[in-house]
C-alpha cells in the first residue's frame, strides 16, 4: 500500500463532491503491474490499495480512505470535513457554534446512527435521528456549539457513527477556550435639561466605556436629594453602550440647589449635577461692570449685555435708567418681560464727546427676587485721535515752504498731545514732532522743500497711537509745457453778422510756469477774448480762451490762432479755424401798410448780408387770396435784397393781410392792411423844422401830399403862416388819383435874427382828417465866418525852425496884423477873428526860429468872403 498525505480540503470542498482519480491504468496479462500512474487531488488525504489480479481492471477512488473493488456492487462511502473544529476565544456565558459537512461518494445511501459528543463545553444540535446521506454525492451538515460555562482551555469530539463500510466511525476533534467576561464601567452621565424649575423632569443617559456583555449591564443609579428621584437602576442592553432613564423632581422647592446624580457600575462611578429652581422671578444680569476702556471721541463702540430669567415665574423689567456722560442702551423696548429660561440682549454704548474718563450706571427696575434695582456700573475714557494732515500746496515746484497743520477730532487734554512726523524724502524736511496744545485741537508746522531736478512725490506722515495721517506733496522740475484742448475749431455755418463762439483751453501740463507771451488770429471773422497776454499758467492751471466767429459776408472762412510762449514742446502753438458765413433773412417789407381798391404793392425781402454764389432762393406766401404773390423770389449772388410785386384786389371790407417770406429756418412777415376805397389825403410829416437859417439866405424843404384811400380825393386850398415861409409846387384846386401824390416845397428866408414859428393848412375832401396842418420853425441868425490855412515846412534854413506867426491884412494892403502863432509841428491855422461877409483878406506865414527871429514871408494868400 502506497499513502499520500495532503492538507484537508474545507467542507466546502465535500460539499460540491470534489474527489475524483484522475489516471487509470489496466493490465490485460499476468504478471508484475507497469505503468501505474497515481496524480493526487489538491487537498486531500489519498490512499490507494494496488491489486494483482489476473484480468481485472485497478479502481483508483475513495476521499478520506480508500477501497478496493472488483467487478461487483460499490457500496456507500461517507466523508466528513472537517476532521477538527476550533472555536477560538469565546466569552464565558458565551456561545459560538461550527458547521461539519458529510458527503456520501458511494452508490447507496449512508446511515448515521448516532452522534456523540465529549467535552462538557460542547454539544451538536441535530434531530431526528437516524440521518440518511443519499448516494452519488448526497451531502447533510451538522451544527456544533461552544458554550464555556468557565475560563480555560477545553477540548473535545464528535463522533459520527454510520454503516459507511470505509468509515463507519468518524471523529471530530473540537477545542476552545473560555474568555473571562469583564463587567463594563460607565464613562459618562448626562440630563437634559440641565436645569429643572419647580416640578418637572429631565431625561437622563448613562454611557459605557465598552458594549454591555450578554445579558447586559446593570448601572446603580442614586440621588444625593430627595428633591430629585430617580430609578434604582437601570441596565445597559447586551452590545450597547447606552441606556436612558428619567430623573423626577416630584414638587417645587423652596429654594434653588444643586442636586448630585451618580451612576455605578464595575465600581466605577460618574455623576451630574442638576440645578433645582426656586419658582420665583428672577433677573440675572451677564456682568454688573461695562469697562469701555480707551475710546476716540466721536467714534462710539457698543458692548452687550444679556438679561435673563433664571427663576421658575416670568420677570418684568419695568424700566432701565443710564447715568453718566457718553453712555446710552438700545435694542431693548421696557417695561420687558422674560419668561423661565428667556433671555433678551441689551445693547451699551460708549460715544465720548470730549476727553477725559467718564463713569456711569446702568440701572434697572424689576420684581425681581433677587431685588427691585440691579446696577451694572459703566466706565470708559475719551481719547482724542489724529484725523487729518494737510498742507497749503499739494504741488511745489522749486525751492520754497509749505505750511501743513495737523487735526485732531478733539481738544487735547491737559498736557497736550504730541504727534510724531516723518518725510519719507529728503528733499522735504519736516520737524520730528508737533504738540497739540491742551484745549486745542489743531497744530502747524512747516515743511521745508528743496528745489529737485526731477518730478517726485514726497509723504507726509503725522502718526499717534497707531493712527496715521498722510499728505503726498508734489515736487516738480521747473519745466513749462503748454498744452492746448484742441488743434482745431470749426464752427460750422453761422448766421452773417450773429457771433457765435468757442472755448479753447489752455493748461500749464510741465513742471514749472509756462508763459504765453501772445496769441495772434487770422482769417477774416476771427477773434479772441477772455485771456490777457502776456499769461503765465502755473503748472497744473488752467485759462479758458474763447475763440469767436462772426462772419460779415456769406462764404467758407478759414484762419489760425497762433500761441507763442515758452513751452518745451515748442515757442509757437497753432490752431486751426474754419467756418461759413450764410446770410440770414432779415426782413421783408412793401412801399404800402395799407391800400384801398385794387392796385400793385412793391415788395423787397433783405438778408443780412450779400447772397453767395448760386443766389438765395425766399419762399413767398400770402394768407389772403385778396393779396397775391409769387411762390418765391431769389437774392441774386452778391445782393442782399430782392423785389417782387404784391397784387391787391378791390375788397369791399377791410381787412387784414399777412404777407410770409421763408429762407431755411428764418421766417419774416409784413402786414397790408386792405379798405374799402374813399378819399383819404396823408401828409408825409406833421411838422418841418429848418434849424437855424442865416439871414436872407433861403432855404427849402419838402411836403408830400398823398392819396392813398383807392378813391380820388380833392385839395380845395393850402395856405401857409408865419414871416419867411413861403410855399410852391402845385396850384389848388387839385385832385389827385389813388394812387397819387404831389410834393410842395417849402422855403425859409428869415430877414431879421430870431425865432420864427409857422403853419401850413391843408384843406382836402379825405373821409380822415380833412384839415390837415404842418407846423414849421426856423431860427434866423447872421452869419459868421472863419479861413483855414495851410502850409509847408520850409525845406532849408539857417536855423532850426521853432514856430510859425501868421499876419492878416485887407486885400491890396501893405499894412500886416499878426493873427496868431503855432509850433513848428503844426502846419496849419484857422481866422475866425472879425471876418466880414463881403471882404477880401491877404495872409502870409513866417517862421521863426528859437530866438525869435523871424524869416521872410511866404508867399501871399488871398479870400474872398464868402
Amino acid at each position: 500500500m502506497l499513502v499520500f498525505d495532503f492538507p484537508p480540503l474545507g467542507p466546502e470542498s465535500l460539499a460540491h463532491g470534489a474527489c475524483s482519480c484522475k489516471e487509470r491504468s489496466r493490465r490485460t496479462s499476468s504478471g508484475p503491474l507497469s505503468g501505474s500512474k497515481i496524480r493526487p487531488i489538491s487537498g486531500w488525504r489519498f490512499t490507494a490499495l494496488l491489486l494483482i489480479a489476473s484480468a481485472l481492471p485497478l479502481v483508483l477512488a475513495g476521499c478520506g480512505g480508500s477501497t478496493a473493488a472488483t467487478t461487483g456492487t460499490i457500496v456507500g462511502s461517507l466523508g466528513v470535513s472537517p476532521s477538527s473544529v476550533s472555536f477560538g476565544s469565546v466569552n464565558v456565558g458565551g456561545t459560538a457554534t461550527a458547521s461539519i459537512s458529510l458527503v456520501n461518494l458511494g452508490s447507496s445511501p449512508v446511515q448515521i446512527s448516532a452522534l456523540t459528543v465529549s467535552g462538557s463545553s460542547f454539544s451538536v444540535s441535530q434531530s431526528g435521528m437516524p440521518i440518511t446521506v443519499a448516494s452519488g454525492g448526497g451531502t447533510s451538515s451538522l451544527t456544533v456549539q461552544f458554550a464555556p460555562t468557565a475560563a480555560g482551555a477545553a477540548t473535545g469530539q464528535l463522533t459520527i457513527t454510520s454503516n459507511s463500510p470505509d468509515n463507519g466511525t468518524a471523529v471530530v476533534s473540537l477545542s476552545g477556550t473560555g474568555a473571562a467576561v469583564v463587567t463594563p464601567t460607565p464613562t459618562a452621565l448626562t440630563c437634559t435639561p440641565g436645569s429643572i424649575v419647580g416640578p418637572g423632569t429631565a431625561s437622563c443617559t448613562v454611557t459605557l466605556g465598552t458594549a454591555a456583555p450578554t445579558g447586559g449591564t446593570a448601572v446603580t443609579l442614586a440621588s444625593n436629594s430627595a428633591a430629585v428621584t430617580v430609578p434604582a437602576s437601570v441596565t445597559v442592553a447586551a452590545a450597547a453602550t447606552t441606556a436612558t432613564f428619567t430623573a423626577t423632581v416630584p414638587a417645587a422647592v423652596p429654594s434653588s440647589q444643586s442636586v448630585t446624580l451618580t451612576a455605578t457600575a464595575g465600581g466605577t462611578s460618574q455623576t451630574f449635577i442638576l440645578q433645582v429652581e426656586s419658582a420665583n422671578p428672577t433677573l440675572t444680569v451677564s456682568s454688573a461692570s461695562v469697562a469701555f476702556g480707551n475710546v476716540t471721541v466721536n467714534t462710539p463702540t457698543t458692548q452687550t449685555l444679556t438679561l435673563s430669567s433664571t427663576g421658575a415665574q416670568p420677570v418684568t423689567i419695568s424700566a432701565a435708567t443710564v447715568s453718566g456722560t457718553g453712555f446710552s442702551i438700545s435694542g431693548v423696548t421696557f417695561p420687558l418681560t422674560l419668561n423661565s429660561t428667556q433671555t433678551a440682549s441689551l445693547t451699551v454704548q460708549f460715544d465720548p464727546t470730549a476727553t477725559g474718563a467718564a463713569t456711569g450706571q446702568l440701572t434697572l427696575t424689576s420684581n425681581s427676587s433677587s431685588g427691585t434695582s440691579t446696577s451694572v456700573a459703566l466706565t470708559g475714557t475719551g481719547v482724542p485721535t489724529l484725523t487729518g494732515l494737510s498742507c497749503t500746496n499739494a504741488s511745489i515746484t522749486g525751492a520754497a515752504t509749505d505750511a501743513c497743520t495737523i487735526t485732531m477730532n478733539a481738544a487735547a487734554g491737559t498736557g497736550g498731545f504730541a504727534v510724531s512726523l516723518a518725510s519719507n524724502n529728503k528733499a522735504v524736511t519736516v520737524p520730528a514732532s508737533v504738540t497739540v496744545a491742551a484745549g486745542a485741537t489743531s497744530a502747524a508746522f512747516s515743511a521745508i522743500v528743496t528745489a529737485v531736478v526731477t518730478a517726485q512725490t514726497a509723504t507726509l506722515t503725522a502718526s499717534v497711537a497707531g493712527v496715521s495721517q498722510t499728505f503726498a506733496l508734489q515736487l516738480n522740475a521747473t519745466v513749462p509745457t503748454l498744452t492746448v484742448s484742441t488743434s482745431t475749431v470749426s464752427f460750422g455755418n453761422v448766421s452773417v453778422n450773429t457771433a457765435t463762439t468757442q472755448t479753447v483751453t489752455l493748461g500749464s501740463s510741465g513742471t514749472g510756469p509756462v508763459t504765453v507771451t501772445a496769441a495772434t488770429v487770422t482769417g477774416s471773422g476771427f477773434s479772441i477774448s477772455g485771456v490777457t497776454f502776456p499769461l503765465t499758467l502755473n503748472p497744473n492751471s488752467t485759462a479758458s480762451l474763447t475763440v469767436q466767429f462772426d462772419p460779415t459776408a456769406a462764404g467758407a472762412a478759414t484762419g489760425q490762432l497762433t500761441l507763442a510762449s515758452n513751452s518745451s514742446t515748442g515757442a509757437s502753438t497753432a490752431i486751426a479755424l474754419s467756418g461759413t458765413g450764410v446770410p440770414v433773412l432779415t426782413a421783408v417789407s412793401c412801399t404800402n401798410s395799407s391800400m384801398s381798391g385794387a392796385g400793385t404793392d412793391s415788395c423787397t425781402v433783405t438778408l443780412n448780408a450779400a447772397a453767395a454764389t448760386g443766389g438765395l432762393a425766399v419762399g413767398l406766401a400770402s394768407n389772403n387770396t385778396a393779396v397775391t404773390v409769387p411762390a418765391s423770389v431769389t437774392v441774386a449772388a452778391g445782393a442782399t435784397t430782392a423785389g417782387f410785386t404784391a397784387t391787391v384786389a378791390a375788397v369791399s371790407s377791410a381787412q387784414t393781410v399777412t404777407l410770409t417770406a421763408s429762407a431755411g429756418t428764418v421766417t419774416k412777415t409784413f402786414t397790408l392792411q386792405l379798405s374799402a376805397p374813399s378819399p383819404t389825403l396823408t401828409l408825409n410829416a406833421s411838422s418841418i423844422s429848418f434849424g437855424n437859417v442865416n439871414l436872407n439866405t433861403p432855404t427849402t424843404q419838402t411836403v408830400t401830399l398823398s392819396s392813398s384811400g383807392g378813391a380820388s380825393v380833392t385839395i380845395n386850398s393850402v395856405t401857409i403862416s408865419g414871416t419867411g415861409f413861403t410855399f410852391s409846387g402845385a396850384t389848388f384846386p387839385l385832385t389827385l388819383t389813388s394812387p397819387g401824390s404831389v410834393t410842395l416845397s417849402i422855403q425859409f428866408d428869415p430877414t431879421t435874427a430870431g425865432s420864427v414859428t409857422g403853419q401850413l393848412t391843408v384843406n382836402s375832401t379825405s373821409s380822415t382828417n380833412p384839415t390837415a396842418t404842418v407846423a414849421l420853425s426856423g431860427m434866423g441868425v447872421a452869419a459868421s465866418y472863419s479861413v483855414s490855412l495851410s502850409w509847408s515846412a520850409p525845406t532849408s534854413s539857417p536855423d532850426p525852425v521853432a514856430g510859425y506867426n501868421i499876419y492878416r491884412s485887407p486885400s491890396g494892403g501893405s499894412s500886416y496884423q499878426l493873427m496868431g502863432s503855432v509850433s513848428s509841428t503844426e502846419l496849419i491855422y484857422s481866422d475866425t477873428n472879425s471876418i466880414q461877409n463881403g471882404q477880401t483878406y491877404d495872409y502870409i506865414v513866417e517862421s521863426v526860429d528859437a530866438s525869435g527871429v523871424d524869416s521872410v514871408a511866404s508867399n501871399t494868400a488871398t479870400v474872398s468872403i464868402p
